[in-house]
């Protein structure tokens, strides 16, 4: 049984994708009608662009998405899956992949996406913060005593969760949980609170736009954040589609489960090895590797 995840934000660096634009007549379709979609030379910034640039929410999501979709296009009939997932925004790219949106429709959900989050995150000072080495329940307790907006917000694998929320909040809960013991709390260098109830506004925003979309029958079911189950119905997908903004990634669910459902190989369709690394450390024995084109 063999699994292809996507990775979502973070995962994107200078030069990505420019190696299968090279070796591919198909990348290079798929990167013009990107730069027409989008309304800019996203094929530029994606080579030749600063990681202060590539950082930005407008652009990174669509890049990651990109850089992913066109991957998994160029693989061609290499594409086999059993069962597909993607990390936060990996998973419209994982609903491309498994035939669910088109490519266009995909990019454009993407882009609004990004544009939401981003006018969401300036309504309020908000921040993420890793918390490691503590057990998933304490961590719920304490952002939940919390006099302010703090939620779990990407559980990543056992021993590795992300907090987001309120500035003030995130940084008390980090008190807190040092307090507790755990090994390290370190507020990231993103742009708000994403997967939580500061996210409502592009919630909203978004699911206006999912819903105008046509989603199809996928060829394998998708494991969505949301639920952390595989799911194959275009109606629910939609709906888990759009809470998945102001809900929790529970990623470490998902590992569990497909390796519960019989999972023997990961490959990770994109830039960078993250989800690679945490399969690997939920099952060391594990077959990982990165989706390359022959």
């Amino acid at each position: 049984m063999k699994a292809y995840v996507f990775p979502g934000q973070g995962a994107q660096f200078s030069g990505m994708g420019k190696e299968i634009f090279e070796q591919s007549s198909l990348a290079k379709e798929m990167f013009s009608l990107s730069n027409e979609i989008l309304g800019f030379d996203i094929q530029k910034i994606m080579f030749e662009g600063t990681d202060e640039e590539l950082k930005q929410t407008k652009v990174t999501q669509p890049a990651i998405f990109i850089h992913s979709t066109i991957l998994a296009a160029c693989l061609g009939d290499l594409f086999q899956p059993n069962m597909v997932a993607g990390h936060s925004l990996g998973e419209f790219s994982a609903l491309v992949a498994n035939k669910t949106l088109r490519f266009e429709d995909g990019l454009s959900l993407v882009y609004k996406r990004a544009l939401a989050m981003q006018k969401a995150c300036e309504l309020e000072a908000s921040t993420m913060a890793a918390i490691l080495g503590l057990e998933d329940q304490i961590i719920e307790e304490i952002c939940a005593s919390i006099d302010g907006v703090v939620v779990p917000a990407n559980y990543n694998c056992p021993g590795q969760l992300v907090i987001s929320g309120s500035l003030w909040a995130v940084q008390q809960a980090c008190e807190k949980m040092t307090e507790a013991g755990a090994k390290r709390a370190l507020i990231l260098p993103v742009g708000g609170a994403f997967h939580s109830p500061l996210m409502e506004p592009a919630r909203e925003e978004l699911a206006a736009a999912i819903e105008a979309t046509h989603f199809s029958s996928p060829i394998c079911p998708v494991y969505q954040n949301v639920s952390a189950l595989p799911v194959a119905t275009p109606d629910d997908i939609k709906k888990n589609l759009v809470i998945q903004l102001t809900a929790p990634v529970k990623w470490t669910q998902i590992m569990q489960n497909m390796l519960a459902d019989g999972v023997t190989e990961v490959v990770e369709v994109g830039p960078g090895k993250v989800l690679q690394g945490l399969f690997k450390k939920i099952d060391r024995e594990l077959i990982t590797s990165s989706a390359q084109i022959s």
